[in-house]
């Protein structure tokens, strides 16, 4: 039961490229808000590449030519995103700005390149060029023409401020979407799990079902959420594989992530998808405590063996337990 000394509040603003809402409960639940609001704010200054004078973009704008002196902020969520480069084996690379420039993913209708273009660009994408001084805390990327793109993660790592923001408040029970990244802090005020619906990719206004979650965050990737034809008359999907510079052909649809650590789960929701199913269920054995739900081209469902009492599955949806 929620306690008499308790608040409830409750917010949607738009942020980071898109609609965030939040409830939490809590003595301070209003005052950890109006943090929580200042804090995305100040991110989406540091980290937007649309921003010129965020601190990503002076990074992009110096790429070949010296390195940027940055933020903790940007230096961390930079030394973070390499790491989890390396462990989902390239599969997630937020250097993938310019193959995304390319495609001119976020555009009405997307261009399909010709291949020497694709190629040319492919060679600027490599995460192992991003330049890290934890000395002198600066910055920097190889060659002239790479970019970073933190559209991949940004919101994973909003995400886990936003619960250290909510625990410097004494909040402990909490619900933010940050367009789809959904976080949680402990249970509902009455002890029961949070209930998060896993969208259907192939019905718009359906859920595959539910999964139940408590200090965790389900983070999905699906090739439904942004998409378009290209001028051609081609459909593609804004998931750039980096190995490849084409729209991602893994056989899977749509990958949902249940982790305690969003920004990890933002990653490999983008990872997995690109991986596929055997692939990633690999790449998974390296994250503990880490779960996910495949849906492959034919809309079947496949969850790990951590999920199999916490997916209840929508009426008509089944599913399967995924071979690990």
């Amino acid at each position: 039961m929620l306690k008499v000394n308790q608040q409830t509040a409750q917010r949607t603003h738009y942020g980071m490229g898109t609609v965030m809402s939040h409830k939490v409960f809590g003595m301070y639940a209003e005052e950890s808000l109006d943090a929580v609001c200042r804090e995305l704010s100040l991110l989406e200054e540091l980290l937007s590449r649309f921003i010129p004078e965020s601190e990503v973009s002076c990074i992009n704008q110096a790429a070949g030519k010296h390195n940027v002196h940055v933020s903790p902020e940007t230096f961390d969520i930079l030394t973070r995103s390499v790491e989890l480069s390396a462990l989902c084996l390239g599969n997630f690379d937020v250097t993938i700005a310019p193959l995304v420039a390319l495609w001119a993913i976020g555009k009405d209708t997307f261009i399909h390149p010709v291949e020497s273009d694709i190629q040319r660009t492919l060679a600027l994408v490599s995460y192992h060029d991003i330049i890290l001084d934890s000395c002198h805390q600066t910055a920097g990327l190889d060659k002239p023409g790479q970019a970073v793109d933190l559209g991949g993660i940004g919101k994973g790592y909003a995400g886990d401020c936003i619960l250290d923001t909510y625990r410097s408040y004494g909040v402990t029970s909490a619900y933010s979407n940050l367009g789809g990244n959904v976080i949680t802090m402990g249970t509902k005020p009455d002890g029961t799990p949070w209930h998060i619906g896993i969208q259907h990719p192939r019905q718009q206004e359906s859920l595959l079902g539910t999964v139940s979650v408590a200090d965790q965050c389900v983070v999905t990737s699906g090739d439904y959420q942004r998409c378009s034809k290209t001028t051609n008359g081609n459909f593609f999907h804004h998931i750039i594989n980096p190995h490849t510079g084409f729209p991602s052909q893994s056989g899977v649809i749509s990958v949902s992530i249940v982790a305690e650590n969003t920004m990890t789960a933002d990653a490999l929701s983008t990872a997995l998808f690109i991986s596929g199913i055997s692939h990633g269920l690999e790449i998974l054995k390296s994250f503990p405590k880490t779960e996910a739900i495949f849906v492959d081209a034919d809309v079947k469902v496949f969850v790990t063996k951590g999920l199999k009492n916490n997916f209840q599955p929508a009426e008509g949806i089944q599913f399967e337990i995924a071979n690990e």
